[in-house]
């Protein structure tokens, strides 16, 4: 074995080693041993860069922008309300009316925002009319990726692999080509996920909001759930030894963890990567943390948002 095979092997395990303990953003880990291998000779500067001209990536990158612009109009919202029902309705009735449009919505977005719009909307339309969210929410993710597999467009891996077929000298996808296969494995999922969800998920939960009135909400702040990342600097501690508070302007009213949810003597809890802590914060929390790799994910409770002119809706759903 040469030197070049061993120390990529070498590199390749400190890279996986590093992802595991998710002390770097994996962006900044993957780019480091690129320039490892760079500074190694192994890669030369005109292949360390072609890869950013790949037109797969940059296509990925624009429709993050497009899903964006679509996130930030709100016409995704208005459409799930359409299509919610708004009396006492059946989960599977619910499922039949929004899973397909759904799917159809993530052949042509990133299946990431598609989720991140609809997963609280339908958890708190579940909460109104009285049916388990745990009923939703698990079929909401799977019809996503089910829908992305409908078209060239419709998830990353499809345009970096359409990207790699151009730069071999090959013919690449045309845009509904994945779908001759696809559109039938969508079908397949989605009734699959019309028969079995109701049986095989959850009735409730044991983490329930509290109804006891702990939850009155104090001033002008409004509820906002945030999951713990591998760098929130309180992993491992109780809330009494990390002031949440003086770190982050906001309180805890629950910590849900493990599939247990406290709301009592929160002080004595010790948190733990991938947490879930449901709080009391102000229109400043998530636009300072929700870049932030601190917290995973960040579910605000607060619907009055700047509202988009209908206008401005149009033009994002033409573009």
């Amino acid at each position: 074995m040469n030197f070049e095979i061993v120390y990529v092997l070498i590199c390749l395990a400190a890279m996986v080693v590093a992802l595991i303990y998710d002390r770097m953003r994996p962006g900044m880990i993957l780019f480091s041993v690129v320039i490892l291998f760079f500074c190694a000779g192994i890669l030369t500067p005109k292949k360390v860069l072609e890869g950013f001209s790949n037109k797969g990536m940059i296509t990925v990158a624009l429709l993050f922008l497009v899903s964006e612009g679509i996130r930030k109009s709100g016409v995704l919202e208005r459409l799930i309300f359409a299509m919610l029902p708004q009396k006492k309705s059946t989960v599977a009735g619910t499922n039949l009316r929004v899973l397909p449009v759904i799917a159809f919505i993530s052949a042509f977005l990133n299946n990431t925002p598609v989720v991140v719009i609809f997963a609280p909307i339908i958890k708190r339309w579940a909460e109104a009319v009285r049916l388990p969210a745990t009923k939703f929410l698990i079929p909401l993710s799977y019809v996503t990726i089910l829908g992305g597999i409908c078209t060239l467009i419709g998830t990353s891996t499809n345009l970096v692999v359409h990207g790699m077929i151009l730069e071999a000298g090959y013919e690449g996808f045309t845009m509904f080509e994945l779908g001759k296969v696809g559109i039938f494995i969508a079908i397949a999922g989605i009734l699959y996920l019309f028969a079995f969800s109701n049986k095989l998920l959850p009735d409730s939960r044991t983490d329930t909001v509290s109804e006891d009135g702990e939850d009155e909400n104090p001033g002008n702040f409004h509820r906002v759930e945030a999951v713990l990342g591998a760098r929130f600097p309180g992993i491992n501690k109780t809330l009494g030894e990390f002031n949440f508070t003086r770190h982050y302007g906001a309180i805890v009213k629950e910590v849900k963890s493990g599939g247990q949810r406290f709301t009592r003597n929160l002080d004595t809890v010790v948190l733990h990567e991938g947490d879930t802590l449901v709080l009391w914060a102000d229109d400043s929390f998530i636009p300072t943390w929700g870049e932030s790799s601190v917290f995973l994910m960040l579910a605000n409770g607060n619907e009055a948002t700047e509202p988009v002119s209908r206008k401005k809706r149009w033009l994002a759903l033409g573009l």
